[in-house]
């Protein structure tokens, strides 16, 4: 608005609840809409009217019809005009059609726009209300001038926050009799109102007059719809101008968080619901506001109402939303691109799915679940693949409106191929979250140089002649436990080592379905494969009835398995294995469904040759140090399971020798001190040894894990700065973990 109005509509909304700075922060009611009516060009006031707004009454035998009565007030009253309304929908609509009569009986002109003592009647009351009882707001309360900010324009060492009409009107040296601060967690009394309403009139009327002359243009603007759009991750994002909102009901959507904060301005695409690692709603979302004064409108909405849950509001950071809601890639961003569009998620679909059959999916259908078209065709249809192309089973689409949208919800769980596929409302937000998650670069986005890149490569996957003394067991129902597995082996348990039985856990700490069995012979080993193969077993209590597999294998690759490794048959670059056919797993992560299978490096350049490596290192096969005999029952692996691990036994026994890796013993040539015995009978003093699949904390387990390697009292180990005697009260292997380990 570049030019001035013909007239402002100073307005005061008066709550049942808290009033001042407070007012709208506790929900109360609107019970009292007070104006008066102003002349620009002539500088006169028109009369003052008044609106009361019934309350809700919990009393059921009263009569509940809506009427509208226009009293005219003989009985001392304030103001000129008073009218009666019945709810809030009909006061609005009073409001406006007097507002609209009298500007046209006067006919000086036509413009007309609200004006009030600061932000919170509009924003904190009359949208935020009208919006919770879903009710149209008349077009004039979207736009408004902020009475505090066009006096802080002529006075601007004036603080805006404390800034209110007993100032003002003592600044512009106006009476303020009978208007005295009152306390803001109470009600305003309904004459104090009328009060108010009359000392703004009188501060407008002092602006436009000499020698201020104030002029008022660009009011105050409330959306009236949320806009969606993208967000780019390079985007700067004032940490002032966002929240997180928690609490929500998980079946929300964008808009219904604009609905919750309506009345205040959130930024294009700045609502962002958060997704949990299993790509579900967790019930928080971060919302992205135009300024900070927004921000803060917003905060004061904590524990507000949506429907039946009240939503805590809090602050968060630009770092926060970017993480969510930005985007990096060009196939969103195109996709996102087109205005006006309902996104849809679709959940489940199998991953030979293509175009046409989603097309398909939602052009047919008669009744509830009638044909709906999907906007742009083919191209409404956004895919969401892993980094190697692999489909994951979700995808995007676009209508053209909500009608469109509800009727492609009505297919949730309608059958695409031999599928039910589940149907979701979704955000531009979550498109970029969910593709962020899938297609995002692996954890490790720079090939590691090998520890020790001078030395030959080893292998240390098992040799393919290695005695098969061992069972595995694939296919276990999730919820067997030891008992259960030994009752499926029967008669095979006398031939159990003790503490011979090793489940297999997977990244998150539960059974993988696989389990290793030691055995007294390779022959017995044989005998059970062929005898329990494709056996049947249940779980407890009878149930999750399945069919195991069970192979013969060897301690070596029992102890690949559990230390990190997989016997997989997929095929793996020359330089990650040892044989045609086994591979080694790619490095451990947090969730493995949105990571990638394998991770392809370029072999590094070694340091030195392979000549000059051989005559640095003796040959390896020797061994680092003598492992003692253990008492029986020891455990070998820690007690607690090792969550970041590929793989982890919770039944604890050592699975084999630690000789089965390779190693890399330290030079002979290492010199003894004289006053010391020759260390010849003892093997290499010290050495480096590969342990994949360590957590973050490592040091700690791993320490626990050799605890085990006991060694007798008369024995003496030569560390690489002296003796290490005995009578170490640790007893331990590892006594100076500093210096020995390196992670």
């Amino acid at each position: 608005m570049t030019a001035q109005v013909d007239y402002l509509a100073v307005l005061f909304a008066n709550t049942s609840g808290a009033s001042g700075d407070l007012l709208g922060s506790d929900e109360k009611e609107v019970v009292q809409l007070v104006w008066q009516l102003v002349d620009l060009k002539n500088k006169k006031l028109g009369r003052l009217n008044e609106v009361l707004v019934k309350q809700e009454l919990s009393d059921l035998t009263e009569e509940k019809e809506e009427r509208e009565e226009e009293v005219e007030e003989d009985n001392g009253s304030l103001t000129d005009f008073v009218s009666t309304a019945t709810n809030l929908e009909s006061a609005l609509n009073l409001f406006h059609l007097t507002l609209t009569n009298e500007v046209n009986s006067i006919g000086a002109g036509t413009s007309v726009c609200l004006c009030t003592d600061g932000q919170l009647h509009i924003r904190q009351v009359i949208h935020p209300q009208a919006a919770g009882k879903n009710i149209l707001v008349p077009e004039c309360f979207f736009s408004f001038f902020d009475l505090r900010k066009e006096f802080r324009k002529h006075f601007p060492a004036s603080d805006l926050k404390a800034l209110d009409v007993h100032f003002m009107a003592e600044s512009l040296s106006l009476p303020v009799d009978g208007l005295t601060p009152l306390d803001s967690s109470v009600a305003l009394p309904r004459e104090a109102a009328v009060q108010m309403v009359q000392t703004m009139a009188s501060i407008a009327l002092a602006l436009l007059s000499e020698p201020l002359s104030h002029t008022f243009l660009y009011p105050e603007r409330v959306n009236e719809k949320f806009e969606t759009g993208t967000c780019s991750k390079l985007e700067k994002v004032c940490d002032n101008s966002v929240i997180r909102a928690r609490g929500l009901p998980w079946q929300s959507s964008d808009q219904d968080i604009a609905r919750f904060f309506r009345g205040l301005n959130i930024a294009k695409g700045g609502a962002a619901l958060c997704l949990n690692a299993q790509g579900r709603r967790n019930g928080e979302a971060l919302v992205r506001f135009i300024n900070d004064e927004h921000r803060d409108l917003a905060l004061q909405r904590h524990k507000h109402h949506m429907g039946n849950r009240y939503i805590e509001v809090y602050k968060a950071t630009g770092e926060d939303f970017l993480k969510i809601a930005g985007g990096t890639s060009n196939e969103v961003a195109m996709f996102l691109s087109r205005e006006d569009q309902v996104i849809v998620r679709m959940r489940g679909l199998p991953f030979t799915a293509t175009h046409e059959q989603v097309l398909a999916f939602f052009g047919q259908g008669e009744g509830p679940t009638e044909a709906c078209d999907v906007s742009g065709g083919g191209d409404g249809i956004l895919f969401v693949r892993y980094p190697d192309g692999r489909p994951t089973g979700d995808a995007f689409v676009l209508f053209s409106c909500e009608e469109h949208a509800q009727s492609a919800l009505r297919k949730h769980k309608a059958i695409l191929g031999k599928r039910y596929i589940e149907l979701f409302k979704s955000t531009a937000a979550e498109v970029q979250q969910v593709l962020n998650r899938y297609s995002s670069a692996p954890l490790i986005s720079v090939a590691p140089a090998p520890l020790v890149s001078m030395l030959p490569t080893v292998s240390l996957l098992p040799s393919p002649g290695s005695v098969r003394d061992c069972l595995r067991l694939r296919g276990l129902p999730y919820t067997a436990t030891i008992e259960d597995i030994l009752t499926f082996l029967g008669e095979f348990t006398r031939d159990i080592r003790q503490h011979g039985v090793h489940m297999v856990l997977n990244q998150q700490g539960r059974p993988s379905g696989d389990c290793f069995i030691q055995t007294t012979s390779p022959e017995r080993a044989f005998v059970a494969s062929q005898r329990l193969h494709k056996q049947m077993m249940s779980g407890p209590r009878g149930v999750n009835c399945r069919y195991v597999e069970v192979f013969p294998c060897s301690a070596e690759e029992m102890g690949l398995v559990l230390m990190g490794g997989t016997l997989s048959h997929t095929p793996t670059h020359t330089h990650s294995r040892s044989r045609s056919g086994t591979g080694l797993s790619p490095p451990p992560c947090k969730s493995r469904r949105l990571s990638p299978p394998t991770y392809s490096f370029a072999a590094a350049p070694p340091v030195m040759s392979a000549e000059a490596a051989a005559a640095l290192y003796p040959p390896i096969g020797q061994m680092l140090l003598a492992p003692r005999p253990l008492a029986p029952g020891h455990p070998y692996y820690p007690a607690s399971t090792q969550v970041y691990m590929n793989y982890a036994a919770y039944y604890p026994s050592p699975p084999g020798s630690p000789t089965t890796l390779g190693y890399f013993p330290s030079p002979s040539h290492l010199s003894t001190p004289p006053h010391l015995p020759s260390p010849a009978h003892l093997p290499s003093p010290g050495g480096l040894v590969r342990m994949p699949g360590l957590t973050f904390n490592g040091v700690k387990d791993l320490i626990s894990a050799v605890q085990g390697y006991q060694y007798p009292s008369d024995d003496g180990l030569m560390h690489a700065h002296g003796l290490m005697h005995a009578h170490d009260p640790a007893r331990t292997l590892l006594t100076q973990p500093k210096e020995w380990v390196c992670i």
